[in-house]
């Protein structure tokens, strides 16, 4: 992807993907700005790291999505607050109608924020009348393929453990990486982080583009409230979950925002036409 030219737009749009990178705290004064948005118990967290790159990483994950979350909603990023459900997935403090996702790895770090509506507009501190749907999203190196291979029999199902072994041995580690972050990215939108069991969710590939999501009867869900997106960038795979039902047709309202280093102004991505299964 490529940067585009020309102003940030002022529409909302449904979907907003956030990026930025963490190697961009290696100037001790950006990072010193990051720590200044968190709170006290972030901060502590962050401090505790051994190594920088593990610290720049925390850092960069937690102030983009305060920076992503301040340019859907009028509240400056050092004022959000967080709470966690039983699972551990955060929901912005005050309550505006926003969902969002984090996902981050040592060089690359998203935030997947859904708003309301593709126009609608919240206002501090009064109730919003609409929400937008849940998200999920992971982003894994590239470089991490070859690993997740030994991991099919413990992660996949059978279904998909047997296309992945008939595909010829140098497709299966980009397969197995595709199938990870899909399944990542679900159950981040869910909310319910690992207790799922990952054995019993299934991506399907019917060809190229499409696929197939099923879910046995023990996951609990309707598989065709769902839709899903992936595409590389930077050396990571990065797969979207979203709940359709807020999803205009034919395809979902999506923008791409990069920050760099994570509290200069954000440069819009162009991003084409996303293929949405």
């Amino acid at each position: 992807m490529e940067s585009a030219a020309g102003k940030i737009p002022t529409g909302k749009s449904v979907l907003e993907l956030w990026l930025a990178y963490p190697g961009d705290l290696a100037e001790p004064a950006t990072e010193e700005a990051c720590t200044a948005l968190l709170d006290d118990a972030e901060r502590a967290r962050a401090a505790r790291f051994r190594f920088d790159r593990h610290r720049r990483e925390f850092l960069t994950t937690h102030a983009l999505a305060r920076v992503a979350l301040s340019h859907a909603h009028p509240l400056p990023p050092d004022a959000w607050s967080f709470s966690f459900n039983p699972y551990g997935k955060p929901s912005p403090i005050p309550e505006c109608g926003l969902r969002f996702s984090q996902s981050n790895s040592l060089e690359l770090t998203v935030c997947l924020i859904a708003r309301p509506g593709a126009h609608a507009s919240v206002h501090p501190g009064a109730a919003a009348a609409l929400e937008g749907p849940e998200v999920g999203v992971d982003v894994e190196s590239l470089a991490r393929a070859d690993e997740i291979v030994p991991l099919a029999a413990r992660v996949f199902s059978a279904a998909e453990r047997a296309r992945l072994e008939a595909l010829p041995a140098a497709e299966r580690p980009d397969r197995a990486l595709l199938l990870w972050t899909l399944k990542e990215a679900y159950v981040k939108a869910r909310g319910m982080g690992l207790s799922l069991p990952l054995q019993e969710i299934s991506f399907l590939f019917d060809g190229p583009q499409a696929i197939r999501f099923e879910v046995a009867p023990g996951v609990d869900d309707d598989p065709g409230r769902w839709r899903f997106c992936r595409f590389d960038h930077a050396g990571h795979r990065i797969a979207l979950a979203v709940e359709a039902a807020a999803a205009p047709e034919p395809e979902i309202a999506l923008e791409i925002f990069e920050v760099r280093p994570p509290l200069e102004p954000p440069s819009r991505l162009a991003w084409g036409s996303p293929a949405w299964s």
